[in-house]
């Protein structure tokens, strides 16, 4: 069994088609055909169903897919490190759009800061893209708001985001020190899409208590719901990384929830990546100011 079988089968894999494997990995098609086969009569195992001219992954083949894809990419980042060895290496991260657009920023610049022979390439994307990125090895961490749902992925909380209570200027919950989420239906409701992570703690937390909210509004975009609260449309719950910035120019208004709502923050990799140097040490920058941004926000709520 050699590194060419694992390349071939991985190529397979992804196109579902021998064809597009051949062409991508410049073989014959016969050659690509035999490649899979010899796998299959080496583990006695059947990597992929054939129906007509088309092949899909059989459940073996799926699990053999995620050994196959990292040994080739351990091998291909050997290659690459030790043929440019005096070059500058490289960290590929992923990013949801809130962390990449908020957080990431100041992150990346400490980091290049402590080394400044490394190359950081980013991402910015929807945080089920960057999980999907990570299956491909196209990245080598990620940071999302969310919890992966993939088994292969690993994550590590590195901090948490506030929610807060999001309230028009002159609000009559305004003229409160704090305010629960039972005062707060009692207005209408502007709220995320179902399935972001801010809507999904904000309907349990209605669950458990019981109640019953219709929202008013349900849009994917933050700045519309503050564009909504701001013009006495409703009350809202949104993440404070997303509208510190309103909060500070006043065009909406904060009050402290008095049973305070946070959302972990997730550092996300594949189980079977190898974690260089370069890697764990951005890891631990992350795990760090994580720590440090969250005692801020703490003391603020």
């Amino acid at each position: 069994m050699t590194l060419r079988h694992m390349k071939i089968f991985v190529s397979v894999f992804r196109h579902s088609n021998i064809t597009r494997a051949a062409e991508e990995l410049h073989l014959a098609q016969p050659s690509v055909s035999t490649a899979v086969r010899e796998l299959e009569d080496y583990y006695g195992i059947q990597l992929f169903e054939r129906i007509g001219r088309r092949i899909s992954p059989t459940e073996c083949g799926r699990e053999f897919y995620g050994y196959a894809l990292h040994i080739v990419s351990v091998f291909e980042e050997m290659e690459t490190k030790i043929r440019n060895w005096d070059t500058l290496g490289t960290i590929r991260i992923g990013a949801s759009i809130t962390i990449g657009t908020h957080l990431l920023p100041p992150l990346l610049k400490k980091y290049q800061e402590r080394f400044p022979d490394l190359r950081a390439e980013v991402t910015i994307r929807q945080s089920a893209a960057i999980e999907q990125q990570i299956l491909n090895n196209e990245i080598d961490l990620g940071l999302i708001e969310t919890q992966p749902e993939h088994p292969d992925l690993l994550p590590i909380p590195f901090s948490k985001d506030a929610l807060c209570a999001i309230l028009p200027p002159g609000h009559p919950l305004t003229a409160y020190e704090e305010i629960t989420l039972e005062q707060m239906a009692q207005f209408p409701f502007l709220m995320r899409e179902r399935g972001s992570a801010g809507r999904e703690i904000l309907d349990a937390c209605f669950a458990v208590l019981g109640i019953s909210v219709r929202p008013l509004w349900e849009s994917s975009s933050t700045q519309a719901i503050v564009r909504g609260v701001a013009e006495n449309l409703g009350v809202a719950v949104l993440p404070r990384l997303l509208v510190q910035k309103d909060l500070e120019e006043g065009t909406v208004c904060t009050v402290p929830l008095a049973q305070p709502l946070y959302r972990d923050l997730n550092l996300i990799y594949h189980k079977r990546k190898y974690l260089t140097p370069n890697i764990q040490a951005f890891m631990e920058l992350l795990l760090s100011e994580g720590k440090k941004r969250f005692l801020q926000e703490y003391k603020k709520n």
